[in-house]
C-alpha cells in the first residue's frame, strides 16, 4: 500500500507541475527556442569577466534542465573575459523560463584585476528572444540588409581562423546587428544569423504591440532593455538579490553555478499574479 501510495502521489505531484507550468507559461512564444544575448558593460576586463560568468551560469543552468545550447556568436578578450556572446538554447520552454531574464545584471566584488583589492561594480546585459517559428511569415526586403564576412577569430578551431566564414548581418531599417562564427561554412553562418534576425525583428514587433498595452496601464512596471533586474553581491557580504521580486539566496556560488531557476519561477509567478 505505501509503494501504491507513493505511486499515486508522484503522478499527482507530476500533474500539479503540468497545471503550473501551463498557467504561468501561457504566452504564445513561451515553448519556442530561446537565443540568449549577453553583453558586458564599461568597465573593461572587470566588465567583460563579469560577463563570462554570466555565460556560465546560462550554460550550467541550460546543462540541468536539459536544454541543448550552441554559442553561435562569441567574443573573447585575449586578456580576460567576453565582450558579448549569443547563445541558442534549444528544448520546451526555454524562452518561457528565461524570458524575465532580459536586463541588466549587476556584480559587486573585490576585483581580481585591482593590485589594491578594492571593490568594484560591474555590469552586463542580457536580451532573450524566442526562436522564430519559420511559419510566421516576417517580410524583409533584401535591399535593407547589408551582410558583410570576416575572418572569425576566438572560438571555431583552426580552419575558420584562416578563411571569412564569419558573416555579419545588419538591418538597415531598425540598426539592428547579428553575426554568427560558429559555423564553419559561410553559408551556415548566415543561415543562423539570418534566424538571429527574423527573432529580434519578430521580438520588436511584438514589443511595439505590449508598449501600446501598457500605456493603459502606467502603474506596471515594463521589464525593458537597460533596467537593473538583479544584484550579485560577493563583498562585504555574500547575497544574490532580485530587485523585481526581492527574493533574495546567500549561497551566491550556487547560484553563479547555474542554481537560477528560484529567481525564474519567482518573475513567472509574479507575472501571473
Amino acid at each position: 500500500m505505501i509503494h501504491e501510495i507513493e505511486e499515486i502521489m508522484g503522478n499527482l505531484q507530476e500533474e500539479i507541475v503540468s497545471v503550473e507550468r501551463a498557467q504561468v507559461l501561457s504566452g504564445s512564444d513561451d515553448k519556442k527556442n530561446a537565443f540568449l544575448e549577453i553583453h558586458s558593460g564599461a568597465g573593461g576586463l572587470e566588465a567583460q569577466d563579469w560577463a563570462e560568468m554570466i555565460l556560465r551560469m546560462y550554460l550550467r543552468w541550460a546543462e540541468k534542465k536539459g536544454f541543448k545550447t550552441s554559442i553561435i556568436d562569441i567574443s573573447s578578450d585575449e586578456e580576460a573575459g567576453i565582450k558579448n556572446a549569443i547563445v541558442e538554447v534549444a528544448g520546451d520552454w526555454a524562452f518561457g523560463y528565461l524570458k524575465g531574464e532580459t536586463g541588466v545584471h549587476r556584480l559587486v566584488r573585490i576585483s581580481p584585476f585591482d593590485s589594491n583589492n578594492r571593490r568594484h561594480t560591474s555590469f552586463a546585459s542580457v536580451m532573450v528572444t524566442p526562436e522564430v517559428d519559420q511559419s510566421i511569415d516576417i517580410k524583409i526586403d533584401e535591399n535593407d540588409l547589408r551582410i558583410d564576412t570576416f575572418r572569425a577569430s576566438g572560438h571555431g578551431g583552426q580552419h575558420v581562423n584562416k578563411t571569412d566564414s564569419a558573416v555579419r548581418i545588419t538591418h538597415i531599417p531598425t540598426g539592428i546587428v547579428v553575426q554568427c562564427q560558429n559555423e564553419r561554412s559561410q553559408h551556415k553562418n548566415k543561415a543562423f544569423a539570418m534566424k538571429v534576425l527574423l527573432s529580434k525583428l519578430y521580438r520588436l514587433e511584438e514589443q511595439k504591440k505590449k508598449d501600446q498595452v501598457e500605456e493603459f496601464h502606467k502603474g506596471k512596471k515594463e521589464i525593458a532593455w537597460g533596467s537593473q533586474i538583479r544584484s550579485y553581491i560577493l563583498q562585504p557580504y555574500q547575497m544574490v538579490k532580485d530587485h523585481r521580486t526581492n527574493l533574495e539566496i546567500g549561497n551566491v556560488a550556487s547560484v553563479l553555478d547555474g542554481d537560477i531557476d528560484p529567481f525564474i519561477n519567482a518573475y513567472l509567478l509574479m507575472q501571473r499574479e
